[in-house]
């Protein structure tokens, strides 16, 4: 699965679902245990499955956005990055940061109802534990965020939800709280930026590491197609999917008819075709473009 390139002076350590891992050696030519080059891929990932097509630039767009929502939450929560100095094969989809203590579960925020916090939601009436009002249905606005976390599955699992109860009982009462509150305040204040822009964020997955004086960082992306969900503001109309800026393009494509892959099935997605590449691609970069305001080159 992995295309982690060969990159002296560091060590490849893990490939994660889209990131590959590299530890910077040493002068001895030991690999360092403070440090991880973190290298986005082009590979793209749905229904946790990392899909055998890749999305080209797609790599450095999650880089540079997560760079620049970086910036936009540095007064709320202090993040991973180092330095952008990295090896001229990874410029651009690279980045030095802290090795920390990964705190293991998926911080998500939900503004809006969709995916598979609303197929929960018409099963149980709830999400994740979280009782919502009757009679919401597929984008509707919830009258404040929500935190959802999952568990933290390992490649090729799948990840579950879970209640904030349990995230109690996995990383303690103190740190759930905090989590909790950041989670739902970056998505609060990415909804605040974006809807200047004209783009909603339906909701948000973060991840967060733990330094050794017990700071919690911000690590891996932020706000990211890959992480999020984007909408268009003037095209959002709650009881029908919504177009996207994300890798829905992606989603939608693989459970249609067109694809002739049941997810249900426990098989491989089939290989992605040209124009839904190009089409997710599109996608990316203008989402990088209308968030940023820069033009992606």
């Amino acid at each position: 699965m992995t295309d982690a390139p060969n990159l002296p002076g560091y060590a490849h350590v893990y490939s994660g679902k889209v990131r590959d891992l590299y530890a910077p050696l040493d002068d001895a030519g030991n690999p360092r245990d403070d440090q991880v080059l973190l290298v986005a891929s082009d590979r793209i990932s749905a229904f946790d499955y990392v899909l055998s097509t890749p999305i080209p630039d797609k790599g450095a767009v999650l880089t540079q956005l997560s760079l620049w929502w970086f910036e936009q939450m540095a007064d709320l929560v202090p993040n991973h990055v180092i330095s952008t100095d990295v090896p001229e094969a990874v410029a651009g989809r690279a980045v030095l940061v802290e090795r920390l203590d990964m705190v293991p579960l998926e911080a998500i925020a939900r503004a809006y109802l969709t995916g598979g916090g609303l197929a929960e939601y018409r099963e149980t009436g709830s999400v994740c534990g979280v009782a919502l009002p009757a009679g919401l249905e597929d984008a509707s606005k919830l009258d404040e965020p929500i935190f959802t976390p999952t568990s933290k599955a390992e490649l090729g699992e799948h990840d579950e939800p879970m209640t904030y109860d349990e995230a109690v009982d996995l990383i303690g009462a103190e740190r759930a709280e905090e989590i909790r509150d950041l989670t739902v305040r970056i998505l609060q204040r990415g909804n605040e930026i974006a809807s200047e822009r004209g783009i909603l964020i339906a909701d948000t997955k973060v991840e967060f590491g733990v330094r050794a004086d017990g700071t919690l960082v911000l690590a891996d992306e932020l706000l990211t197609p890959d992480s999020s969900r984007f909408w268009p503001a003037d095209d959002w109309q709650p009881g029908r999917a919504q177009n996207s800026f994300d890798k829905q393009f992606v989603r939608d494509w693989l459970t249609s008819d067109a694809s002739g892959w049941d997810k249900a099935s426990g098989e491989e997605p089939p290989a992605l075709p040209a124009d839904v590449v190009e089409a997710t691609r599109t996608k990316y970069v203008e989402a990088y473009e209308n968030l940023t305001g820069r033009i992606f080159a």
